[in-house]
């Protein structure tokens, strides 16, 4: 089986074309790749194939062998890998996510290399029932996080999946590790949810570390910044267009409250091709 690992802003995924590939067992194909001792490293599989609702599919599984709905820094690899694997030419491209159709408009540069993707990341969902989150639940979390001074407040939003923002003084001494699977596994979210933690720089700037669901804390995650930025232009005032600092790298975000649209911009990148025996 060949594979191509790529990562985007240090959130890493290894990639299989199933146009000429079948991959039986995804779920535990992923488990076993995303071995960071034992496989090749990642926090997960991303499955490559046709649609018949957009140019391209996209199959996400966590390094847990879970399936997530969408990953807008994984979306962004599928989108560098496509043009420069030669599977398409066009710098506007569909792909079919579980969380639905997502456009990609690719920046090629003088040497035909894709240097910067945006991702049309559609409208976040903050009705309760829809992310899912049990509200009486949350109000415990974020009381039991407010006594223990962990975070200021939460804010929970869907961006295609659940997250839970939690809004400290300082995302990089937040505990990260502690925190993030006993709020991911939190009665709160009946689907469970990706836990951010948000420090408000300034009202364009977020630092951002992330609890990923299903895969622990990642160097990055797409959704998450979006996320993030969503909660902070409408509960702590941020500007329409906020970067967002991740440990892996910048992402930019713009959130239209107008139309509701959130838009992801950022590189992508190539680490290797292999062949799994």
């Amino acid at each position: 089986m060949q594979f191509t690992k790529m990562q985007a802003a240090g959130n890493d995924y290894i990639y299989i074309d199933c146009f000429q590939q079948s991959v039986s067992s995804p779920s535990e194909l992923s488990v076993q790749l995303s071995n960071r001792h034992f496989g090749i490293g990642s926090d997960g599989i991303i499955l490559i194939g046709p649609s018949d609702h957009a140019d391209f599919s996209m199959r996400i599984f966590n390094a847990d062998g879970s399936q997530a709905q969408m990953c807008g820094n994984g979306i962004r690899c599928v989108g560098k890998y496509v043009y420069e694997k030669g599977l398409t030419k066009k710098r506007s491209v569909t792909v079919d996510t579980l969380a639905g159709v997502k456009t990609l408009q690719l920046s090629v540069d003088g040497e035909d290399h894709v240097s910067r993707i945006s991702v049309a990341m559609g409208t976040p969902e903050l009705e309760p029932e829809h992310i899912p989150v049990n509200r009486t639940q949350l109000a415990e979390l974020e009381r039991m996080l407010q006594e223990k001074k962990i975070a200021e407040s939460v804010f929970p939003v869907s961006m295609g999946n659940p997250h839970c923002i939690l809004f400290v003084r300082n995302a990089f001494e937040a505990p990260v590790e502690t925190i993030g699977p006993m709020a991911e596994k939190h009665s709160a979210f009946p689907e469970r949810a990706n836990i951010e933690f948000v420090e408000v720089v300034d009202e364009a700037h977020l630092k951002v570390r992330v609890w990923e669901r299903g895969s622990g804390e990642t160097l990055a995650c797409g959704t998450g910044a979006c996320a993030s930025a969503v909660a902070a232009v409408l509960k702590k005032g941020a500007s329409s267009k906020v970067s967002v600092t991740l440990p892996g790298g910048t992402l930019q975000i713009c959130y239209d409250r107008g139309t509701g649209q959130v838009v992801l911009q950022g590189g992508a990148e190539f680490v290797f091709d292999g062949t799994l025996l």
